[in-house]
């Protein structure tokens, strides 16, 4: 199996693991220097390092990872049925062809993702079992200095490195979240959270109640309803969904016709997008045609007497949060079927039975699924430092959702939420290796982004705009994330078909750019 020989690989090219003690102390002892470090094995790092050698390929570079291996949240997340909400023809890179279901499982992301790095030899610049504890950025010495710790033999390692390309996602693998609700202790049964899932959790003929109402929980009933008694989905207030066929027919009439892979990949995505910036725009624009379109959708499953409007009719206009796509409209078919029945109310408290409602109900259960969502990161909690100076990021102001302001030769992967991810790690794989490139040719070392004279004044915001988009886990931490100001330059507009053709466009001689 193609992960099993790239662990291998990168084992011994990666110093997953070493010879000898001896040298192991060596190891430690020494400092490494690489022209660019990257922070994170998954989909995004693996892209960022792509990008780096073909755009880059004089550049010197490590990955570090504190899994044992590589996918980020594919490799973390092991609850049943867990797959992708986005499309694979759009969330696989743009260098890579999709070949399966639009909606793939984590097993099919992490094959696919094997394959990137075995055909692109990555795996020797790959560490895994690495935690960063600290980032160091000295302005004499125009390098960062970063210190790692082996997780698995607490050793620690020290790199410098002149850019530091932050891949590591926006949440906590460690711990998802769970809200404190009165009574929990008193529960006698199995309290699970789907971050992290134990792997011996038998819920055969038991009675199962699974907190949520996210991309999570629809994933999580339709796959364990056909082991339990019965499953109960208890949400506080309904989600959107997209239930149609997992299939795309543009790219299995392609297929057909027996066009190239790379083709079809190419042709299947602008197609995809061309789609999705339409149904954004319309979110917009007319969101009461677009919400009766989605409620459709769910009503074709779930027949006319359903009580849709209580359970999947959300109060918010399509689009403050994310929806979710459910292929063959699995979650839906176990609610018809029986198998599976949906609450809408509020938690008063656990008992030991299960959950008390605030409407009196109380519901059975033996196993209880907090699939409530999951802890934002900022720049994965790592302690950084400007010249001795910690670094605040709330105090920042975020260039393009990319760079910060007074933090120098970094830039932070963070995706788009009405959109594949992956679409920015391509787009931003691009501008930094243009941008390293840039530097060379100046003859500069350091780059950083500064408000510029016409921003004097500019009023200062939250990350994100609530009336824009706002999930739970972004509006619990959202004090801790940089601002935005009110120019596109100094925000994540979260506007993939701008960027696709403003990014290329950035003047990197702009006077936000400051080189030395």
């Amino acid at each position: 199996m193609i992960t099993g020989a790239i662990l291998i690989k990168t084992a011994i090219g990666g110093i997953a693991v070493s010879a000898t003690a001896t040298l192991e102390r060596k190891a430690s002892a020494k400092v490494e220097h690489f022209d660019v470090f990257i922070v994170g094995a998954g989909v995004s790092g693996i892209g960022a390092a792509y990008h780096l050698k073909e755009q880059c390929p004089g550049k010197s570079f490590v990955i570090l990872d504190a899994l044992e291996s590589f996918g980020g949240t594919w490799l973390t997340h092991k609850y049943p049925g867990i797959r992708s909400d986005s499309d694979l023809y759009t969330f696989g890179y743009r260098f890579k062809p999709w070949v399966g279901a639009p909606i793939a499982s984590a097993e099919e992301i992490l094959k696919y993702m094997g394959e990137v790095i075995e055909e692109n030899d990555l795996a020797p610049h790959i560490r895994y079992r690495h935690q960063i504890e600290s980032a160091n950025w000295s302005s004499k010495e125009n390098l960062w200095t970063i210190t790692a710790k082996r997780t698995d033999t607490g050793e620690t390692f020290r790199f410098t490195a002149n850019f530091l390309w932050m891949c590591q996602g926006y949440y906590q693998h460690a711990k998802g979240y769970t809200p404190e609700w009165k009574g929990m202790n008193e529960f006698k049964g199995t309290i699970v959270h789907p971050q992290t899932w134990p792997e011996d959790l038998d819920l055969k003929d038991k009675n199962v109640i699974v907190i949520g109402s996210g991309a999570t929980a629809a994933t999580l009933v339709p796959a364990i309803a056909g082991d339990c008694k019965h499953v109960t989905l208890l949400q506080r207030s309904p989600t959107y969904f997209i239930p149609a066929r997992n299939a795309n027919d543009l790219a299995d009439q392609l297929r057909a016709l027996e066009i190239d892979e790379h083709w079809i990949h190419e042709i299947t995505r602008r197609q995809i997008l061309k789609t999705q910036d339409e149904f954004t725009r319309r979110s917009f624009e007319e969101p009461e045609a677009v919400r009766n379109e989605l409620l459709a959708g769910v009503r074709a499953y779930l027949g006319p007497d359903y009580d849709v409007e209580t359970h999947f009719t959300p109060k918010y206009r399509p689009w403050r949060q994310r929806i979710a796509f459910v292929p063959e409209g699995d979650l839906f078919k176990g609610i018809a079927g029986g198998k599976a029945t949906v609450v809408t109310d509020h938690i008063e408290r656990f008992t030991e039975k299960g959950i008390l409602l605030q409407s009196g109900k109380e519901l059975s259960a033996d196993v209880i699924i907090t699939a409530t969502g999951f802890n934002l990161s900022v720049l994965g909690d790592i302690p950084f430092t400007v010249d001795g100076d910690p670094v605040n990021f709330a105090d920042t102001v975020t260039y393009r959702g990319m760079m910060f302001t007074g933090v120098p030769n970094m830039v932070w992967v963070f995706g788009y939420f009405r959109a594949s991810w992956t679409l920015r790690v391509d787009l931003l794989g691009d501008f930094v290796c243009r941008l390293l490139n840039h530097m060379k040719a100046k003859g500069k070392k350091s780059v950083s982004v500064e408000l510029r004279p016409e921003d004097a004044g500019m009023k200062l915001e939250p990350w994100m705009d609530p009336e824009n988009f706002n999930p739970g886990y972004l509006m619990r931490r959202m004090h801790l994330m940089p601002k935005r100001g009110d120019k596109p330059e100094w925000q994540h507009t979260q506007d993939y078909w701008k960027e696709k053709s403003e990014l290329p466009k950035i003047d990197l001689d702009g006077p936000e750019f400051h080189y030395s």
